[in-house]
């Protein structure tokens, strides 16, 4: 059992900056998230977009924004569970939770705050016959522990960031590496697009472009993955592992009935602070929904800081809410 005040369901800019505000406040945070690192769909699906509206910035990478919020939670230690979905919810006699993830893992908090992004990421699956009865035998929707696949035999599919980042990461790693992408050219960033290109001329990689997805085929485990070249021809690779990265899809997923007042897939909330239906369950960033919402990561900073200041009365409930400042070397502190 993991035990904090606050348990975060989200490790995006808006579930970072809230581990800031409640640290100021002095409480711990956990945090989960079903993607296996921290940051949503900025490390996830943009990590190279810049990024024009964050104050004191003119223009940042969303991949350095994210490591910039890291280092800023560092002084509150915060704790994370990645690459596991949450799936239930227990509320207790003292009014607390347990947040229980698909993998078992047990969170108890006296506060949850729900930071989702546009909800829980689900990835885009190629509509293959087969590829159902190989998940978790071979068939993998993103990369949790690079390790698992050394001295393997590993084919990549996609043409975006996600692929292009990872066939260059493994190309050291795997025994055999291919990358497979439907078009014969790649959406992702242009210098990544270089780099796989000259690890196919080296041959540290084999790059397969204008091909199709066919089909997967194994007995307990994958064995070959099979694919479609112009000509209409059937190319068959062997495969101990194969890696479709098109992307994820945003659902509210187990989150829905949970029994929060939900419009159009997004929770609403109450702006005085951002809390739900549920007492001691809120709703900040993306996910939330209410007039005049504007999806932007400032405005979920903004409902991060009410947020934490609202559920300072859950964790510490014999106390009120009030800062004493000192100086130190001429610093204002709190």
């Amino acid at each position: 059992m993991i035990t904090t005040d606050i348990c975060i369901i989200g490790a995006g800019p808006v579930g970072l900056f809230a581990v800031f505000e409640a640290g100021l406040l002095k409480m711990r945070c956990h945090l989960i998230d079903v993607l296996p690192q921290v940051g949503g769909q900025l490390s996830e699906i943009y990590p190279h977009k810049p990024i024009y509206d964050i104050p004191g910035y003119p223009t940042i990478r969303a991949q350095e924004l994210i490591d910039n919020q890291m280092k800023q939670i560092e002084p509150f230690h915060p704790t994370f569970t990645l690459g596991e979905r949450v799936e239930g919810l227990e509320k207790q006699d003292d009014g607390s939770y347990i947040v229980i993830s698909a993998e078992g893992t047990r969170i108890h908090c006296q506060v949850v705050v729900i930071a989702g992004g546009l909800g829980c990421f689900e990835p885009r699956k190629p509509e293959l016959p087969h590829l159902a009865q190989y998940e978790r035998k071979g068939v993998d929707y993103m990369v949790k522990n690079p390790e698992t696949y050394r001295d393997k035999k590993i084919i990549i599919a996609g043409g975006g960031d996600s692929a292009l980042d990872w066939a260059i990461y493994l190309a050291d790693i795997a025994k055999e590496l291919t990358l497979i992408h439907r078009s014969d050219s790649f959406r992702g960033a242009p210098d990544s697009a270089d780099k796989v290109f000259e690890l196919a001329q080296k041959g540290a990689i084999n790059l397969l472009l204008s091909h199709n997805l066919a089909d997967v085929h194994g007995s307990d485990r994958l064995s070959h993955v099979i694919a479609i070249n112009k000509q209409k021809e059937e190319v068959r690779m062997e495969a101990d592992y194969f890696i479709p990265l098109f992307g994820l899809t945003p659902k509210l997923g187990p989150i829905a009935d949970w029994g929060l007042q939900i419009e159009k897939n997004a929770i609403e909330v109450n702006t005085y602070d951002y809390s739900t239906n549920i007492e001691r369950i809120y709703a900040i960033g993306d996910i939330n929904t209410y007039p005049g919402k504007l999806k932007l990561i400032l405005c979920g900073y903004h409902e991060a800081a009410l947020m934490a200041q609202s559920a300072f009365k859950y964790v510490y409930p014999e106390q009120k809410l009030s800062f004493k400042y000192t100086t130190v070397n001429g610093i204002n502190t709190f």
